[in-house]
């Protein structure tokens, strides 16, 4: 599987396996099956209920149908993190070159360039002859691009910044930088506010490969690093020093 080299904000490169074809491919398919039962059901259920009334009620078929299929990809994966329904079944995730979690620019990037990389309106406009029969090549675009790019991105994410990770596992750590805390939870480290979201949206993707690969020499490294970029001191062990911070993170932006 290729991996690719990632800068976590703290100097230090951080291997994440990239996607694979067949998994993005299979969680669109899944997607695509969702959105497709989503508007059979609601076109069923609101269908029934509108009836022949009034033209003034194809606002509320429009919203409550037609935009949260449209929004779905940008909005889903802003919601889990860089998942959707199919990516989560398929154990992929969107994540920016930097290896943090992308803006909601980024996710609207990937959206926006979506028509780029599958021009599905290419076969009616041919079809009609609008346009000649060799622009059919465009169609696959995005594929060729996925194969071509170094880091197997499609068109969306090299504008986005972004590449797509095989997570391999989902754990609690990686679904969200927010975590529950036990009701009695007592910080230790209020410097962790002095972290950028890149650096706390980095250290959640390190404690994540530190718990999968049981990886001391990284908790380490990351953990040393903090420590000097914050002048801080520790008694705790490397990962649960790591843990401990993303923890006092939540603490302190809740309260």
């Amino acid at each position: 599987m290729i991996t690719v080299k990632l800068d976590t904000g703290f100097n230090i490169e951080v291997d994440f396996p990239i996607s694979p074809f067949h998994r993005r491919m299979f969680a669109w398919i899944i997607d695509t099956f969702f959105l497709w039962f989503f508007y059979k059901m609601g076109n069923k259920i609101i269908g029934g209920f509108i009836g022949n009334k009034s033209d003034t009620w194809n606002w509320v078929y429009i919203l409550l149908i037609y935009l949260p299929i449209l929004i779905y990809y940008p909005l889903m994966e802003w919601l889990t993190s860089g998942q959707t329904i199919g990516k989560r079944i398929m154990n992929i995730r969107v994540i920016t070159m930097e290896g943090g979690q992308a803006s909601v620019s980024q996710y609207l990037l990937r959206w926006a360039f979506r028509s780029a990389d599958f021009p599905t309106w290419l076969l009616p406009a041919i079809y009609m002859n609008v346009l000649p029969w060799y622009w059919s090549v465009l169609l696959f675009s995005g594929i060729v691009c996925f194969f071509v790019s170094a880091k197997s991105q499609r068109i969306g994410d090299l504008v986005a910044g972004t590449i797509v990770i095989f997570t391999k596992n989902k754990t609690s750590w990686q679904d969200t930088v927010f975590i529950e805390l036990e009701s009695d939870y007592k910080p230790r480290y209020p410097q962790v506010m002095q972290m950028s979201d890149k650096d706390v949206n980095s250290l959640k993707m390190i404690i994540g490969a530190v718990r999968k690969g049981n990886n001391h020499e990284l908790a380490f490294r990351i953990a040393e690093r903090i420590k000097w970029k914050l002048n801080m001191q520790s008694d705790q062990s490397n990962a649960e020093f790591l843990e401990t911070l993303l923890k006092d993170y939540n603490y302190y932006s809740t309260h």
